[in-house]
This record gives C-alpha cells, structure tokens and sequence, in this order.
C-alpha cells in the first residue's frame, strides 16, 4: 500500500514537470517594432506577420507566443534558444548558416526617400553618388546599402557617406531637418514613419530592388520535423488563398509560390 503511494506520488511530479516543459508543438516567436509589418496593439503582436504566423499555428496545432524586442536582442534570443523563430526577415547568406527559412510570405522593396525640393530621382546607383545617405543598421538594409557604396568606388564614382543610426525613425526626422540628403530604406516602413511622424516634406524617390520577407528558424533550437510541418501547411494556405487575403487586408503584396 506504501508502494503504491511512493509510485503515485513519483508519476504526479513526473507529470507536473513535463507540464511545466517547453513543448515540442511549440513555437516561440521574437520581432521587433517595425511597422507596417510588425508592431504592438493593446500589448498584443499585431500586423501582417503575427497573423499569419498566428493562422498556420491554428491549423497545425502548435501553440505560438510572441515577444516584440529591440532587433539585436531578438535575434539574440534566437540564437540562445529562448525563441525558435524571427520575424521578418530578409534572405542573406550569413542568416542562412543559423536558420531554417519558410517561403516566402510577402513581397516589399527598398528605396531611396528624398526631401521634396530635392532633384534626386533613384534609377541607378550613380543617382546618389556623393549623398550622404541615412540608414537604420545594423540590419540587411545597411548591408545593402554598404554593397551600392562599393558599387560606386569600383565604378570610379564618388562614394557615398552612409549615416547609420539604431532605429528608422532617426534618419527619416534628419531628413526632414535636411541633415541628411536622402533615407534609404524599406518602401512601406518609410511610408508608415512619414504618416506618424507627420512628416510632409519628404518623397519616395525611387526603388532599388524588390525583395520578399520570411520567418526564420532556428536550426540548433527548432524540430526540423515541426518547422517543415509548418512551411506545408503556409503553402497549402498559399494554394488557398488564405494568406493572400490577410496581406489584402493590411495592404501588402503577396508573391507567387510557383
């Protein structure tokens, strides 16, 4: 009789600690504050993304959170394991060596933002030769602007200064102050700053190159097995029609799978 209560005792704390466990069927998600595609309403996750990721989460059964962070510290809770996932994300060779990528969700571009008087229309690299030029970094944006720069000096053109500052908002309020010349950056999230920073003397000048946005994945900290169960169940969403009708509803491009 004692046994059997010692042994009951022994599978009621076995199952309280795997209650309290991380989950295999969970997914943690970090992302920063970069509307219009990722921000906090009421403390909740909002935009785009999150519902995206919110709906492939439903219909796979996996339970999903999601911490909003400074861009650094997010991907820093990546990699250490406290999340499995990041969002969103540009493709580039470094981030492809410590994450699982999804398809590709959505489609956006990177330009050049001017102050209206300016003469600057963006059609080739040699448009901004000797601009000093704005930019929010670390990130893929300064990287692809750190490539356009040495695409001018091996052209023989006069470089240009790149003005790098931790957030967008810097450099959009330069702008408009005229201590910078021009902004390069994500087309929607410049459009998104110059409505809440009220900012009326700045235009798009132009695209550099189109390019799309993904979830990443942990590769040392996330199930293979769970990351590809959800990149099926996002591309039969896509098939479907799903997805399209969530970027619809914000305004936002969705990319053909095919």
């Amino acid at each position: 009789m004692k046994m059997m209560k010692y042994f009951s005792l022994f599978l009621f704390i076995l199952a309280s600690t795997a209650s309290n466990s991380v989950s295999s069927e969970e997914l943690k998600f970090a992302t920063q504050d970069f509307a219009p595609f990722n921000y906090r309403i009421n403390g909740k996750v909002s935009g785009p993304a999150a519902d995206i990721i919110r709906l492939v989460c439903s219909r796979v059964s996996v339970d999903c959170s999601f911490q909003l962070l400074p861009w650094r510290r997010a991907q820093k809770e990546v990699k250490d394991g406290n999340s499995h996932g990041l969002f969103v994300i540009g493709w580039n060779k470094k981030r492809s060596e410590w994450l699982h990528y999804s398809p590709p969700i959505m489609k956006t571009e990177y330009g050049f933002f001017a102050q209206d008087d300016s003469n600057l229309t963006y059609l080739q690299a040699s448009d901004i030769a000797g601009l000093k030029v704005g930019v929010f970094g670390p990130s893929n944006t300064s990287n692809s602007l750190e490539k356009i720069k040495n695409q001018l000096i091996e052209n023989g053109l006069k470089a240009i200064s790149i003005d790098m500052r931790p957030n967008d908002e810097d450099g959009f309020k330069k702008l408009r102050a005229g201590r910078v010349d021009a902004v390069f950056s994500n087309r929607d999230v410049g459009y998104a700053l110059l409505k809440k920073l009220n900012i009326k003397n700045v235009r798009y000048a132009g695209a550099q190159k189109k390019l799309k946005y993904y979830i990443g994945f942990s590769m040392e900290h996330t199930d293979k097995n769970l990351v590809e169960k959800f990149n099926a169940e996002l591309k039969g969403l896509y098939q479907q029609g799903k997805i399209q009708e969530v970027l619809t509803s914000y305004q936002m491009e969705s990319v053909d799978l095919e």
